[in-house]
Parts: structure tokens; C-alpha cells; sequence
């Protein structure tokens, strides 16, 4: 099955996440299809803490992709980010 979960990368105690689209059998940071955007826990300031190709998202669920859970509340918290602007 293929899912869209988060990938770790960045430093130790420094969380930076890909938001990848991966088959349910690889490792989380394993090897990956298509990378469609990105989540940054840590951002200040001015920094864009989270992106998300929603056009390829929608791609991908479109062929069969399972959102995980944290993947599915982040993409709802990037429509709230959307609608104001």
C-alpha cells in the first residue's frame, strides 16, 4: 500500500520533516517515491514552517494513497493557513 507520512531528517534534537510519498513497507526514512512538501517544528520568525504540494497530494490520493495521521493534520492545519490569505 502506499502512504504519505513524514520523513525525519535535520540534527540531533533539530526535527525536520519531508512529507514523502512512500510504499507502507519501506522505512520511515527510507527509500521514497515523490516528495511533496515539508514540515518544520522548529521554525521562528519568518520562517515557513510548513509546504505541501496540494496538487500532487491530491494526485497521489487520488490513486489509492492513505494519508497517515499526523500527515492528515497537517494538511487540514495548511487549508486553515490558506484560507486567509
Amino acid at each position: 500500500m502506499v502512504v504519505v507520512r513524514l520523513a525525519r531528517g535535520g540534527a540531533k534534537k533539530r526535527p525536520f520533516y519531508n512529507m514523502v510519498v512512500a510504499d507502507s513497507r519501506r522505512h520511515r526514512d527510507g527509500k521514497f517515491i515523490e516528495r511533496v512538501g515539508f514540515y518544520n517544528p522548529r521554525a521562528t520568525g519568518g520562517e515557513e514552517s510548513l509546504r505541501i504540494q496540494m496538487d500532487r497530494l491530491n494526485h497521489w490520493q487520488s490513486q489509492g494513497a492513505q494519508l497517515s495521521s499526523t500527515v492528515s493534520r497537517l494538511v487540514k492545519q495548511f487549508g486553515r493557513q490558506q484560507k486567509p490569505a
